[in-house]
């Protein structure tokens, strides 16, 4: 059936407007737009100069519809709701629909807790963002609290406190749980931390210095070196924070193309700190301009998105009066599309465009890598943030006896073992893996909340629904938000490929599939912590047989033991070794050979 485009073109005016094509079928196969429909139309008929995926688009066209409207803006807010809706096959499809985090402090309470928080900020309170994901936000938190020692702990954790946790231990709350501050002073930190997070660091210091003086002259000394305190933290977060200027919140939009594959990447400005970026990788399955690209992907994005008041483009868009009319409507307040600009603003611009290109080459590189396995374990979790670092930990031991917790990381370097751990766990009744579990993940995090270290993404957890909820308890005694955990049962007869995931927080496990490469992911971290652990315990075993037999033979003390191990280099040698050979050892006479030899060989 063909399409009759001289008889179509006749009737159709040169109003704007929305048109969208079909085939045969009936499937819807594009959406666009235009400021005059008989000229945009007629250009998908010309007989020469069509791009080649277009031509073949149009051989499938058997129907075009149209809507007349009003004005061009009008076209791009129903055309950006059409394409969300129907999702055409040839339209450019931004296959993200994930909400970004904010910071959330909850002023309803006496002593409001600074959060992380992703939803319709129905809540009351403020909130500061959004954020490109978890990394970036706890990245700030953990800032904020060398700065000014407010509580982000949960209300639950907070209302049943009896003594200070641990964050007021290394000075990082004021332990408001216990009442060692006041609700005025506390009020007061919670001013200068939304200062903070408007990025009036300027204003901060301001403030804090005059604290420090107003006390100071008060002769309250020790209050005095608590402002002095904080103002130093301070000045050293902003020595940190080199890509710094002004207090705004920009998003920066830039496009990078390489072999058929195009990627945009947004850069978060939050309170006139750069705080990290976003790839994303929209399906585009015709030939589009860079402009073109970024038109499509701002009307997707910013669908239901908050909208900064600037937003910054790596092109000059001609839609650009059309799409700051439509951001518009879509935040409430005025928005400014800029694409030339000057001053920090350009090396912001400048190192997006860097990062845009960097991103797609490793994209291009990793296609077949451990990147590919980590977004498919992402999807297949169903987690929004792309996953770069996985921790799994696992217990080995003998009837209860050498009790060995392992600690195994993967990255997207892939295996990395210099962050291995393993923790010799003691005080616990025997063969209780509830307890060695949570003994061995309350001392990893500690001691990385302590050092300011990496957190993961996900912690696997090699263990059903016991294990799992004994390293929930510890991440929520710690405060710990925003990691995942996931436990992996063994499935039946323990067989690799059978195993259930449970998600802390869903009561159902799921099954993947024996060959994904999410499951295979998973099995390798996990056999990998099982490897290390055992591996562990042995060592241990071993050390403590060794330890024990010889500890039984009268006259061989600590300094004898030491000198015979390392003279046959272990147990197994000395139990092969004959009563001349022992004796040869400093410190082992015949006699005491003798002993030996005949201890051993009962």
């Amino acid at each position: 059936m063909s399409f009759d485009h001289k008889t179509f073109l006749q009737n159709v005016g040169q109003s704007p407007g929305v048109y969208q094509m079909f085939d045969e079928g009936s499937q819807l196969l594009y959406v666009g737009k235009a400021k005059n429909l008989k000229n945009r139309l007629s250009s998908y008929f010309r007989s020469s100069g069509m791009p080649i995926k277009t031509a073949a688009m149009m051989q499938k066209v058997v129907d075009i519809q149209i809507t007349v409207t009003h004005t061009e803006n009008e076209a791009l807010i129903l055309e950006s709701n059409l394409i969300k809706e129907l999702k055409p096959k040839y339209n450019i499809l931004l296959r993200d629909s994930k909400s970004y985090p904010f910071i959330h402090i909850d002023d309803s309470h006496d002593y409001p807790r600074l959060a992380f928080y992703r939803g319709d900020r129905s809540q009351p309170g403020k909130y500061f963002g959004p954020y490109p994901g978890v990394t970036a936000i706890r990245e700030t938190l953990a800032i904020l609290q060398k700065v000014l020692p407010v509580r982000q702990c949960d209300d639950v954790f907070f209302s049943n406190r009896s003594r200070p946790c641990l964050q007021h231990q290394i000075k990082r709350c004021s332990a408001p749980c216990v009442g060692l501050v006041s609700e005025e002073s506390y009020g007061k930190d919670i001013e200068l931390a939304a200062m903070f997070l408007q990025g009036k660091d300027e204003r901060l210091s301001e403030l804090l210095q005059k604290n420090m003086e107003e006390a100071s002259k008060a002769l309250k000394f020790e209050e005095a070196a608590g402002w002095r305190d904080r103002i130093n933290a301070l000045r050293r977060v902003q020595s940190h924070q080199s890509i710094t200027a002004g207090h705004s919140d920009i998003d920066i939009i830039t496009v990078a193309s390489m072999h058929g594959q195009v990627c945009v990447e947004v850069t978060f400005i939050r309170g006139g700190r750069h705080s990290g970026s976003n790839g994303h990788f929209p399906k585009i399955p015709l030939e589009f301009s860079e402009p073109e690209i970024l038109s499509a992907f701002i009307t997707q994005y910013y669908h239901r998105r908050p909208v900064p008041k600037e937003v910054i483009v790596g092109c000059s868009l001609q839609d650009k009066d059309d799409l700051e009319s439509w951001l518009e409507l879509q935040s409430g307040s005025k928005v400014s599309i800029l694409s030339s600009v000057r001053g920090h603003r350009r090396d912001w611009l400048s190192m997006a465009q860097l990062n845009v290109t960097e991103r797609i080459k490793r994209r291009m590189a990793e296609k077949e890598s451990v990147h590919n396995r980590l977004n498919a374990l992402a999807n297949a979790l169903n987690i929004d943030e792309p996953i770069t670092r996985i921790e799994c930990f696992d217990i080995s031991h003998t009837q209860g006896q050498q009790t060995v917790a392992s600690c195994v990381v993967f990255t997207e370097k892939g295996i990395t073992k210099s962050d291995y751990r393993r923790y010799n766990i003691t005080g616990i009744t025997p063969g209780d893996d509830y307890a060695a579990m949570k003994q061995a993940i309350s001392r990893r995090y500690k001691r990385v909340i302590k050092e300011e270290g990496r957190l993961p993404d996900v912690l696997l957890i090699d263990g059903g629904k016991g294990q799992l909820s004994s390293a929930a308890d510890v991440m929520r005694e710690l405060q710990i938000d925003g990691v995942y955990l996931v436990g992996v049962a063994k499935g039946e007869g323990r067989k690799p490929g059978l195993e259930t995931l449970f998600i802390q927080g869903q009561k159902i496990g799921i099954r993947l599939a024996a060959n994904s490469p999410s499951m295979h992911l998973v099995q390798q971290i996990r056999d990998e912590a099982h490897r290390f652990a055992i591996a562990g315990h042995r060592a241990k075993r071993n050390k403590a047989q060794t330890q024990s037999v010889l500890q039984e033979i009268a006259g061989v003390g600590a300094k004898r033991r030491q000198a015979l191990l390392k003279h046959f280099g272990g147990l197994q040698g000395i139990e092969h070794a004959g009563i001349k050979d022992l004796a040869k050892v400093e410190g082992i006479s015949s006699d005491l050979a003798e002993k030996i030899y005949n201890h051993l060989k009962k």
